[in-house]
């Protein structure tokens, strides 16, 4: 049976792709990417031509089947436009499949923003809650937000530009005094981190939200009644 790799690359910086993920990347038959144009470009800088497949979240289902008779004839490599696939990538319906049908699913580990932004924040606990990008409507996210209320354990969650701004208005609601790192644009050319309460970083932020968002929330300082 055929090997499903799936495949970290870098969250912006292409010097964070590793030597595996470059041989890899080189040695399977085809991959299966979340935007055929940002492969392309990565696959450029290292000199590497293999067939793409588009692999969409809004299309995940539609685009599996090619994906699977790709398995069924050579090894496949997942990747997403960045960081790790599945989380908060497509992937998931695809590894499901693949050991299903009792193919190999082997990872190469690469860059994450969940771990990046953890490990400049500096909190404390017995490890942490990812979760993903926060929900849209604001009631959603308060009920999510007061789930951390007692939680000893930091939250890491991922925001768009677009939402930020309101997002931490709603933290700096919910948890008003709970300590934030927040990173922009990890790893590129204007990345920035800013830490504080969610309404010390929204006035650091100012206006200038731009790029993408990886919010590290401390967890509770001592449990209810310690």
């Amino acid at each position: 049976m055929s090997t499903l790799f799936v495949v970290g690359t870098p969250i912006g910086n292409l010097e964070d792709t590793s030597a595996r993920a470059v041989r890899v990347l080189g040695e399977v038959g085809a991959i299966a990417a979340e935007d055929t144009r940002i492969t392309a470009r990565l696959l450029a800088r290292f000199g590497i031509r293999k067939p793409l497949i588009s692999y969409r979240a809004p299309v995940e289902r539609r685009a599996l089947p090619r994906v699977m008779s790709a398995l069924d004839e050579h090894d496949v490599a997942l990747v997403s436009d960045a960081g790790t696939p599945t989380l908060s990538d497509p992937g998931q319906a695809l590894v499901h499949a693949a050991w299903a049908a009792g193919h190999k699913v082997v990872p190469i580990p690469g860059a994450s923003a969940v771990t990046a932004g953890l490990s400049i924040a500096g909190y404390g606990g017995p490890g942490f809650t990812f979760l993903g990008y926060l929900p849209r409507k604001p009631g959603e996210m308060r009920r999510l937000l007061l789930t951390l209320t007692d939680d000893p354990r930091p939250a890491i969650a991922f925001e768009s530009p677009y939402r930020v701004r309101k997002s931490l208005a709603i933290i700096a609601e919910v948890l008003p005094e709970r300590q934030m790192t927040v990173a922009r644009e990890l790893t590129k050319l204007h990345e920035q981190v800013l830490r504080g309460t969610a309404g010390e970083v929204m006035s650091a932020l100012g206006d200038r939200a731009r790029g993408e968002f990886t919010l590290v929330i401390s967890g509770r300082d001592r449990p209810p009644g310690a």
